[in-house]
C-alpha cells in the first residue's frame, strides 16, 4: 500500500503525512495514527491496510524530529500534540479517530484533552503514564527479547531504515526527562476527557504502562477500557492480529457518535 508524501507546517516544522482510502468509504472520520519515539508513520503500514479494508480513511503522521519530518529547536509534548492537532486542522476534518504508540498515545491524549469535541475515538497502546506528585519514577525491566519480538524488529530496520537514520536522537533526553517529571494537570484533565478511550498494555517484561497508575487513569477516564496482551511494549508490531482484533471494533463501533 503506497501512497505520495504530503507536508504541512501548522507550527512552523514540515511534517510529513500520508493518506490512505478505498473508494467509497463509508465512515467519515479519519484515523491518525501516530508512532512512537524513534519511529515514523511506516510502522503501521500493516494496521493501516486493516482500516482501509474496513472503510475507513487512515492519515499516518510522521512527528517532528523523526522519519520524513523536519527536525526542532525544541520537543516538548506540548509542541508534537499541537504539531497533530494543526494537522488536523489542514486536513479540514472536524473529528477524528487516533490511535498513538507509547509517546504517540500520550500525544494523542492531549490532543483529545485540550481540543474537546475533536477527537472521537481514542486508542493508547503502551503509552506511559504521567507521574502525579510523590511517585516514584517506575522501573522498566530489562527483558532477552523473544525470537519472534527479535524477528519482527529486524524486519521493520530492513523495510524502514530510514525511521532510524532520520530520528534526531538529541530528543531522547527531553522526552525520558519530561515523562519521568509529574504532570499533576494531564491527570486534572483526565475526568473532562470526553473521547471513548481504549488503553492498551502489555504483560511481558519490557511494557511500559505502570499498572498502578493504568488503574487510576482507568478511575478518571469517563469512558475507559484497557486490553491486555501477551507481549512487550510494542504490540501492534509483535502481536499484529491481536492488535487489530482489540483495536479495529473499537474503530468501527457505530454506537459511537
Amino acid at each position: 500500500m503506497r501512497a505520495p508524501v504530503l507536508t504541512a507546517a501548522p507550527n512552523g516544522v514540515a511534517l510529513a503525512y500520508r493518506e490512505f482510502a478505498a473508494p467509497g468509504r463509508t465512515d467519515p472520520v479519519p484515523v491518525v495514527l501516530v508512532h512512537g519515539l524513534g519511529g515514523d508513520g511506516r510502522t503501521w503500514t500493516r494496521f493501516a491496510r486493516g482500516l482501509v479494508r474496513a472503510g475507513r480513511r487512515v492519515v499516518t503522521v510522521d512527528l517532528r524530529g523523526h522519519g520524513r519530518s523536519a527536525r526542532a529547536a525544541s520537543y516538548r509534548f506540548d509542541e508534537f500534540a499541537a504539531d497533530v492537532a494543526g494537522l488536523c486542522l489542514h486536513l479540514g476534518v472536524d473529528a477524528v479517530d487516533i490511535v498513538g504508540h507509547s509517546l504517540g498515545g500520550h500525544v494523542g491524549s492531549l490532543v483529545a484533552q485540550r481540543n474537546p469535541g475533536l477527537v472521537r475515538r481514542l486508542v493508547l497502546e503502551e503509552a506511559p503514564l504521567p507521574l502525579r506528585e510523590g511517585d516514584p519514577v517506575p522501573q522498566v525491566p530489562a527483558h532477552r527479547p523473544t525470537p519472534a519480538e527479535l524477528w519482527y524488529a529486524a524486519t521493520s530496520m530492513v523495510l524502514n531504515p530510514r525511521a532510524v537514520t532520520a530520528f534526531d536522537r538529541s530528543m531522547t533526553d527531553s522526552v525520558v526527562t519530561q515523562f519521568h517529571t509529574p504532570n499533576p494537570l494531564w491527570w486534572q484533565h483526565l475526568p473532562q476527557l470526553d473521547s471513548p478511550t481504549l488503553l492498551l498494555r502489555g504483560v511481558r517484561r519490557g511494557s511500559m504502562v505502570d499498572p498502578r497508575l493504568l488503574a487510576a487513569a482507568v478511575e478518571e477516564i469517563p469512558a475507559a477500557t484497557v486490553r491486555e496482551i501477551g507481549c512487550g511494549h510494542s504490540i501492534h508490531r509483535d502481536r499484529a492480529r491481536d492488535f487489530e482484533a482489540a483495536v479495529l471494533p473499537f474503530l468501527t463501533d457505530r454506537t459511537v457518535p
